[in-house]
Formats: C-alpha cells, structure tokens, sequence
C-alpha cells in the first residue's frame, strides 16, 4: 500500500469515503499520478510535484492542491456551497456536504497545468 492508502485505512467511514471519492476523481483526470508525499502529506504527485493531498483537520476536511492560485482558479465554481469554505491554498469540506465533482476535476487540472508549465 502507498502513503494515501495507509493514511484512509485509519479513517471512519464518512471521512474515508469522502477523501477517497476525492482521489479517485483526481486519479482519473491524472492516471500517471502516483501515491506519495507532498511538504509530509499523503499525496499525489505528477511528474515529480504533489498534486493534491486531502487529509482529515480536526472539524473538517481539508484539500490542498499546493497552489493558492489553484484554489482561486475554482473558488467560483464553489459560490453557492456556504458550507465549503475556501481560504488561499486551502479548501474545507465535511463529508455531508462534499465538493462538486466539476470544481474537484477543475482544481485537478489548474494543479497539473501549473506542474506541466514549471
């Protein structure tokens, strides 16, 4: 098993279910992205760079694609979402009320385009 698949092995249900859903939409924009670390997080990683790693805080869950700019790319697509909240660098979420699927793929694919043009 890989660092991601470790790290949602000691999860409850609600939250495993909800990063994995996360991960699995990202494998599939990403299918040469690999289990890794990203600054000693779980994550995927694309040529060499973490692409995103979505890991369980204390009273939510928190997405981080490494990129502020990412995030600002697809903060749009999260108006009308009062429960997800969006901060530079970060998005949070509750597995009750998760990501939209279109915002999830859009932030995959700013964080690949920017790993793509270093």
């Amino acid at each position: 098993m890989g660092t991601i698949d470790d790290y949602l092995t000691d999860l409850d249900a609600a939250d495993r279910a909800a990063i994995d859903r996360l991960y699995t939409i990202a494998g599939e924009e990403v299918p040469d992205a690999e289990q890794g670390k990203g600054y000693g997080m779980p994550a995927l990683v694309h040529a060499g760079k973490p692409l995103l790693s979505v890991m369980r805080a204390k009273k939510h869950i928190g997405v981080y694609p490494f990129s502020p700019e990412a995030v600002a790319a697809v903060a749009g697509l999260l108006d009308g979402h009062p429960e997800i909240s969006v901060d530079k660098g970060t998005i949070r979420f509750q597995p009750e009320h998760p990501l939209p699927e279109e915002a999830v793929r859009a932030l995959v694919r700013a964080r690949v385009s920017q790993i793509d043009a270093a």
